[in-house]
């Protein structure tokens, strides 16, 4: 298969991505477009069939879910049993944006697109091209990443045929991801409302409009499927190990690095505040220290040291603030240390 790139940066090439797209959407394939967050690998999300084939494609276990993009709240009311308050809430004060709310299956979303599980993960991207693409089809589009399994999301159009081309028909070139990291997620299925997967929309932002955020009690993602992406340990990573550290200088990060028996030669350096000369390392990378610029540029620097075969990534830790937290589970997930969420 050849993986055919189109531009939609003129009304004209926009118009004709969108009904390309469109097209062999309606046939059953997939095909990556962009998104606010990052690139999704889009099928019919009412098609099992399709639907399988982007498990196919990416290499996915089919019991993760994915999540269903929508362009219109009569289109996310369809794909559900049940629109309780607190998702009218959100959605108006959300949507269109990177924030995903799972809730009720309705009957016709598919299985194949819940990993099994009678909840259904919902977003409004904001990104003009997919909502363009969903209205010219007229359906919902099941959409993860467009990546191969656990790699890298990609941000843009060369990071998807680093990973996909031949795999796919088509890549739609929307430009660089303005956000960078996947949505935040948030379980309405279960009261009280909890965060599955922290994103750019943050707690603090969310928990005027949803009293007891947070609180519902611990449960271990082998008591049921799945509800949302993303909530595996290991997840969102780079081809090279990483690992996640402070220090107070050069020399302090190069004494971490021996007493983990990893050599300061072999590793890439990525920092925002207390930032070393490349001196015994083997790259340094700067990544900006406003968590809105750092979530844009995380992923597309993490492509770069897979493009340079780096074995080895050191990140410099973030703050340990509400603004930090999707970045910080990002950060966890690579380094395969995260637990399910509480």
């Amino acid at each position: 298969m050849t993986t055919q790139r189109l531009e939609a940066d003129s009304p004209e090439k926009f118009r004709r991505a969108v009904e390309a797209a469109a097209a062999l959407l309606r046939q059953g394939q997939v095909v990556a477009l962009p998104t606010e967050t990052v690139y999704g690998l889009a099928a019919n999300a009412l098609d099992p069939v399709a639907v399988r084939r982007v498990y196919e494609v990416k290499g996915r276990p089919a019991s993760n879910p994915l999540i269903v993009h929508v362009a219109s709240l009569e289109m996310a009311r369809d794909c559900v049993s049940a629109w309780p308050e607190t998702a009218e809430r959100l959605a108006r004060a959300f949507w269109p944006g990177p924030l995903t709310l799972v809730l009720p299956k309705a009957d016709s979303i598919p299985p194949e697109v819940t990993g099994g599980g009678n909840t259904v993960a919902i977003r409004w991207p904001a990104h003009p091209f997919i909502q363009a693409v969903i209205l010219e089809c007229q359906f919902p589009l099941a959409a993860p990443s467009a990546n191969l399994a656990n790699r890298v999301s990609p941000t843009t159009a060369e990071h998807v045929l680093a990973q996909l081309n031949g795999r796919i028909p088509l890549v739609v070139d929307g430009g660089p991801c303005a956000v960078g990291i996947e949505s935040t997620v948030i379980d309405l299925a279960r009261q009280p409302p909890r965060i599955l997967r922290p994103g750019m929309i943050h707690a603090e932002a969310l928990a005027p409009l949803l009293p007891g955020l947070g609180q519902a009690p611990h449960m271990p993602l082998e008591a049921c499927a799945p509800a949302s992406p993303g909530l595996f340990p290991k997840h969102y990573a780079p081809a090279a190990p990483v690992r996640v550290l402070s220090w107070t200088s050069p020399e302090h990060l190069c004494q971490q690095l021996r007493k983990l028996g990893a050599d300061p030669a072999a590793a890439h350096v990525l920092a925002h505040t207390t930032i070393p000369q490349k001196g015994p390392f083997a790259d340094v990378w700067v990544l900006p220290r406003d968590p809105v610029a750092y979530a844009r540029a995380l992923y597309a620097t993490w492509h770069r040291c897979d493009q340079q075969g780096a074995r080895l990534i050191i990140m410099e830790a973030v703050p340990e603030e509400s603004a930090w937290a999707g970045i910080a589970d990002r950060l966890r997930r690579a380094e395969g240390l995260a637990s399910p969420p509480a």
